[in-house]
């Protein structure tokens, strides 16, 4: 019989980050291959641990491939500089030689979504609910993805309007980065994304009421 046991999260070693700074330097086949064992004990082991034990909480996590789609971008680099991954109930962590980054919310809105979102933000009632959410989290240290946005008020709404700012933008989400740190070696780097996902679940709890996911195929 076959026995399968868990991975604890301990963070990310410091031989993570400089597999990312490597790449920075030569994002070639050749150091990937030369380097895809540290890759895969240094930066996606402790991906799948940490989202093991996130997964109770807030879903299941889907790793996105290293790989980058090049078919249609001047850049031709054939590797992501960074690991990310979704979670199922709203969320988003990635790693690289940056340090630690998470997100929450919708980072695009199709345009059934976008419709939404507009007459959400526009109401009496639901729009101040936004206002609040959105000042929690200021206060909490969590700022606002800086995204995509109208020069303007959309067609159909005044240019006076008191959510003007939040009527232009094409997307909503949370983002918190943290620099590379001693603490992102440890389990202190999973308490950082829970505490964060948990600030933010505020967030994404008015988009999944208020907007919800698109009918086009693609999800948030």
């Amino acid at each position: 019989m076959n026995i399968v046991t868990s991975v604890t999260f301990r963070g990310w070693p410091e031989e993570a980050l400089a597999f990312y700074r490597g790449l920075e330097s030569d994002n070639s086949k050749t150091y990937w291959t030369a380097n895809k064992p540290v890759y895969e004990a240094n930066v996606l082991a402790p991906m799948t641990a940490l989202l093991d034990e996130l997964a109770p909480e807030f879903g299941l996590g889907k790793i996105f491939r290293p790989n980058r789609d090049i078919r249609f971008s001047a850049d031709k680099s054939p590797y992501k500089t960074a690991i990310g991954a979704l979670l199922k109930r709203g969320g988003y962590v990635q790693l690289s030689a940056k340090g630690l980054a998470v997100g929450s919310g919708y980072h695009h809105l199709e345009s059934d979504q976008l419709a939404k979102f507009r007459d959400a933000v526009a109401h009496e009632v639901s729009g101040p609910e936004l206002v609040a959410v959105l000042n929690t989290l200021k206060a909490k240290h969590i700022g606002i993805y800086a995204g995509e946005e109208l020069k303007t008020a959309p067609r159909g709404f005044p240019k006076d309007h008191p959510r003007v700012d939040l009527l232009r933008r094409k997307d909503l989400a949370a983002w918190r980065q943290w620099d590379p740190a001693p603490w992102l070696t440890s389990v202190a780097a999973k308490a950082r994304v829970v505490e964060f996902l948990r600030n933010s679940k505020p967030l994404n709890d008015w988009l999944l009421v208020h907007v919800g996911p698109t009918s086009a195929g693609r999800g948030r």
